[in-house]
C-alpha cells in the first residue's frame, strides 16, 4: 500500500517537476556563462594589441617611458584578473571592471602622450593598430550590452514566482550586471 501511495504520488508529481523551469534557469545560466566569455574574449583582443601598440610608440616616444611602463603594468594587472563565469558575483565583476578601467585610462594618457609626435601619428602601422583598437573598444561595450542583456533574462527567470522557490532550492543565484565607471555621468568640460 504504501509503494502505490508512493508511485502515485511520483506521477502526480512528476508533471510538476517537469514544468519547474529547471532546465530553462539551466539554459539561461549557460546563456550568461558563454556571454561572460565572449566579454573576456574582446577584452583578451585589446589586450593582445597593447605590446605592438607600445613597441610602436616606443620607436617614436622612447623618453616617454614612465606612461609606456603605466600602460604595461596596467595591462599586466588587467589579464591577471580572472573571473570564471562560474564565480561571477558583484564583488568579483567590480574587481574586473576596476583593472580593466586602470587599462583604458593608462590608453587614453598613452594617446594624450602621441598627440606630442606627429610623424608617430602618421605611421601607418600605428594608425592601423588604433584602429583595431578603436574597433575593439566598440566591441567591448557591445559585449557588455549583450551580457546585461541575457543577464537580466536570467535574474528575471529565477526571480519570479514560483521559479523562484526551485530556482533557491537548486542554488541559482542572481548575475551581477555591468555598471557605467565611476564619473561617466558626469559632463567633461570642454573649453576652447
Amino acid at each position: 500500500m504504501r509503494k502505490m501511495r508512493f508511485f502515485l504520488l511520483l506521477l502526480l508529481g512528476l508533471p510538476l517537476l517537469s514544468s519547474c523551469g529547471y532546465n530553462q534557469m539551466v539554459e539561461l545560466r549557460e546563456g550568461v556563462d558563454a556571454q561572460w566569455a565572449q566579454v573576456e574574449n574582446v577584452y583578451q583582443r585589446r589586450a593582445d594589441l597593447i605590446p605592438n601598440l607600445v613597441a610602436t610608440v616606443q620607436g617614436y616616444a622612447s623618453h616617454e617611458q614612465e606612461t609606456l611602463q603605466g600602460v604595461i603594468e596596467a595591462r599586466s594587472k588587467a589579464t591577471g584578473m580572472q573571473v570564471h563565469a562560474g564565480d561571477l558575483d558583484a564583488a568579483a565583476l567590480q574587481s574586473f571592471q576596476e583593472a580593466q578601467g586602470q587599462l583604458s585610462s593608462a590608453l587614453s594618457r598613452l594617446m594624450v602622450v602621441v598627440e606630442r609626435y606627429p610623424d608617430l601619428k602618421a605611421n601607418q602601422n600605428f594608425r592601423d593598430l588604433q584602429v583595431q583598437l578603436e574597433g575593439t573598444e566598440n566591441r567591448i561595450a557591445t559585449e557588455r550590452m549583450r551580457f546585461n542583456e541575457v543577464t537580466q533574462s536570467y535574474n528575471t527567470s529565477i526571480s519570479r514566482f514560483p521559479r523562484n522557490i526551485m530556482a533557491g532550492i537548486f542554488g541559482f543565484e542572481r548575475k551581477p550586471y555591468f555598471e557605467a565607471e565611476q564619473g561617466a555621468r558626469e559632463v567633461p568640460k570642454v573649453e576652447f
